[in-house]
């Protein structure tokens, strides 16, 4: 395909949709579309995410590099700078934003209504406003959800099979991420209650926050914890459950990836599977399909994960029926 009708074509398949074209690259890369990818936090923390999404693009035939350009930009954990990293890739017309995370999705749609976006949240997309429904998303956002709050009440009950003995649990939630924090809170409290356990909410957003609330527990007299979903406790999974063990809290995560830094116990969706599907979305989109017409996928397997060196350094028996429900058990 000759290049000078090659650029025109490809808008034209996109429906419009503006692509960014690098002025430093040379003549091949430059006609390579571009995609945005936006997180809230850093590179090495969401590495295995971005990776599994890389290997979604590559398995429908777009390769970064190669035929496909990716412009990452991370908020550091700080969710206030996603909308000015949102603007930017929206001002460099990129074909694609590939939100990670409830803040960048909601950052990525405040910012255009035009460009695509392919977003992975733990939330109701239907509820934050990303989508009309599930089935039939319009406007110009799809993706993938794991609906992670919905799964608060089955952790809390996992905790509680853990440490019977535990009356008084918290709960960690970072309070400046209210989309996801606070059905997962008002989840947490509604377990909790069920129980008969007495829940107490600890915030954290910041690194320094969570050494803070790990110091509070000892004085609420907390007895175990439950981590709510949240895209900078992701980040920080190696800093959270290292304070666990120093702590002495045994504590429930909403994945593995918890669970594989040292974490007690994780029950949950398969984060990484998520990044793929809104990378193969990606790919399905610049091929020249519509993020309208493209289902938002809901994850339909979970997972128990159980850290059995953990749990000897914490002082625990895991009672053998959990052993037994375990899709995974680290030794």
């Amino acid at each position: 395909m000759a290049r000078h009708i090659g650029r025109r074509k490809f808008l034209a398949t996109l429906g419009g949709t503006a692509v960014a074209w690098p002025l430093a690259a040379g003549a091949q890369q430059s006609a390579m579309p571009v995609i945005g990818f936006l997180s809230s936090e850093t590179p090495s923390g969401y590495a295995p995410f971005a990776a599994a999404f890389r290997e979604g693009l590559s398995e429908s035939g777009f390769v970064e590099g190669r035929n496909v350009v990716i412009e990452y930009r991370w908020a550091q954990g700080h969710n206030d700078r996603l909308p000015a990293l949102a603007a930017d890739l929206v001002r460099r017309q990129v074909a694609v934003i590939a939100a990670a995370g409830t803040p960048s999705s909601l950052a990525a749609k405040a910012a255009t209504a035009t460009i695509p976006i392919v977003f992975s949240t733990a939330a109701d997309p239907v509820v934050e406003g990303l989508v009309a429904s599930l089935a039939r998303p319009g406007g110009n956002a799809t993706g993938a959800t794991n609906l992670g709050t919905e799964l608060v009440q089955k952790q809390i009950e996992k905790l509680h099979e853990m440490v019977p003995k535990a009356n008084v649990i918290a709960a960690l939630v970072n309070p400046t991420d209210p989309a996801l924090g606070g059905p997962a809170t008002k989840q947490a409290q509604a377990a909790a209650r069920a129980l008969g356990l007495q829940m107490n909410i600890v915030q954290a957003s910041t690194e320094r926050d969570i050494e803070a609330a790990f110091a509070s527990l000892a004085r609420l007299g907390v007895g175990a914890l439950v981590v709510l979903p949240n895209a900078f406790f992701i980040s920080r999974r190696e800093q959270i459950a290292a304070l666990a063990i120093r702590h002495v809290v045994p504590a429930v995560y909403y994945q593995r990836e918890f669970a594989a830094a040292g974490g007690l116990m994780g029950y949950g969706p398969s984060v990484p599977h998520n990044y793929r599907q809104i990378g193969i979305y990606a790919a399905r989109i610049l091929k020249g399909e519509r993020p309208s017409d493209l289902p938002v996928q809901q994850s339909t397997k979970f997972e128990l994960v159980i850290n059995l060196n953990t749990a000897r350094v914490l002082g625990l028996d895991v009672p053998f029926h959990l052993q037994q429900l375990a899709d995974e058990v680290i030794e």
